[in-house]
């Protein structure tokens, strides 16, 4: 692809912003980030809308179809983008993605502030060192936390170790994060939150939606009567063999009207069917992958939402679930899990692989309506707090305060 540079109904803030010799009202940002996520949009269309900001957004890729068959909404992109052009490669299971022009782009459009997306691509550190050179505070939006498995390679802890280097300061999206970046020895003041948000009210419509016309919504996807969800890649890091061993234990008189659905699509899904067929009694259904639109479907009519992960950074999934009011069951090395998952509130929190105790919790919620509907509606209550303005407002802090320190 070429590469494309995108008004998308954004105008540049010209007087103030650019008049030699007069105070920066604003400043202008550029986000160098990988693909052009649907659930990223509705927060930086947020970010776009503050007065502070003259945002441009640099992705590496539209999309990356050997992981997701995500669609890209352009229609909804409301701020300024460009694609560099660009090449990838599966190798030995990890993401080579190389890009031409990052620093053309940059010397055009001579940003205040560069936040990065993270420091595995080669484009990242093209970004770094252009601002190093001129003398631009580079940021870091950081989802490691100590639980990231990824710590146990050395080249990847000795490259982070450079990258974080060269930030003045840092973007995470909760506690776990936090706490990370805090222990390699980055002072408070330069560690700036911006919740991770998904667009509330699309999901929480939708399911509402549903709910009020669930009979014909269910025959058209072809739903059990209940069902305990669960939304990601089917890869063994996400705790989907947990998962399995868990829903074994549940009492069969409950596993046979309580279902076991899986959206998503991933190496271990062959493995996992295999496993399936081991579990005589209860019913196990693989959905692949889904679009958004039918997922909140999917999200509305589930008794609760499960998110064993062995390791994620956060798992926007779980945001998605709250939106639509349902109770979650979490493992504890989620980095979502501390900032939205209050254990015995509005769902659940396990350590990763403890199988006894999550078929234990499962139980609880396949066993009570009234705590599914309480915590549920809580669920709901506490998503409202991370939505794409709140994480705009977060961004918006770090850029202006780092942005007034530029040499």
């Amino acid at each position: 692809m070429g590469n494309n540079f995108h008004q998308a109904g954004i105008g540049t803030r010209e007087g103030l912003a650019r008049a030699p010799g007069v105070y920066r009202l604003t400043r202008r940002l550029v986000i160098l980030t990988e693909i052009i996520a649907p659930y990223r949009i509705p927060v930086f269309n947020a970010l776009a809308q503050r007065p502070e900001i003259e945002l441009h957004i640099i992705f590496l890729s539209e999309n990356d179809p050997t992981i997701r068959q995500w669609r890209v909404y352009k229609d909804e992109i409301r701020f300024q983008y460009e694609v560099l052009p660009s090449w990838r490669r599966r190798i030995a299971g990890y993401n080579l993605l190389l890009n031409r022009g990052v620093r053309s782009a940059l010397n055009r459009i001579q940003p205040d502030v560069v936040l990065c997306g993270g420091y595995n691509y080669l484009a990242s550190w093209r970004a770094a060192n252009w601002a190093k050179g001129h003398g631009v505070p580079l940021l870091l939006w950081s989802e490691s936390t100590a639980f990231d498995r990824r710590r146990r390679y050395s080249i990847i802890e000795f490259l982070k170790k450079r990258f974080i280097g060269m930030c003045a300061a840092f973007v995470v999206p909760g506690k776990s994060s936090q706490n990370y970046l805090s222990a390699r020895g980055i002072p408070e003041d330069r560690i700036f939150i911006a919740p991770n948000a998904v667009d509330n009210s699309f999901y929480s419509k939708l399911a509402e939606d549903t709910r009020s016309d669930e009979a014909k919504v269910r025959a058209r996807h072809g739903l059990p009567p209940r069902y305990f969800l669960y939304v990601g890649r089917l890869v063994r890091d996400k705790g989907v063999f947990e998962l399995f061993d868990a829903y074994a234990r549940v009492k069969s008189e409950i596993r046979s009207q309580v279902g076991l659905l899986l959206v998503g699509e991933g190496s271990d899904h062959d493995a996992l069917a295999e496993r399936a067929s081991q579990i005589e009694i209860g019913s196990i259904q693989f959905r692949g992958f889904v679009h958004r639109e039918e997922l909140a479907e999917i999200y509305a009519l589930a008794d609760a939402f499960i998110f064993p992960t062995l390791s994620d950074p956060w798992g926007l999934v779980v945001n998605e679930a709250m939106a639509c009011a349902l109770p979650v069951i979490v493992s504890d090395v989620a980095g979502c899990a501390a900032d939205l998952v209050r254990d015995g509130w509005n769902g659940f929190v396990v350590s990763p692989g403890a199988v006894s105790k999550l078929a234990s919790e499962m139980t609880k919620l396949a066993e009570d309506p009234d705590l599914r509907r309480e915590m549920g509606g809580r669920s709901r209550e506490r998503i409202d707090a991370y939505s794409p303005a709140t994480w705009a407002e977060g961004v918006a802090k770090a850029v202006m305060i780092a942005g007034a320190a530029r040499r």
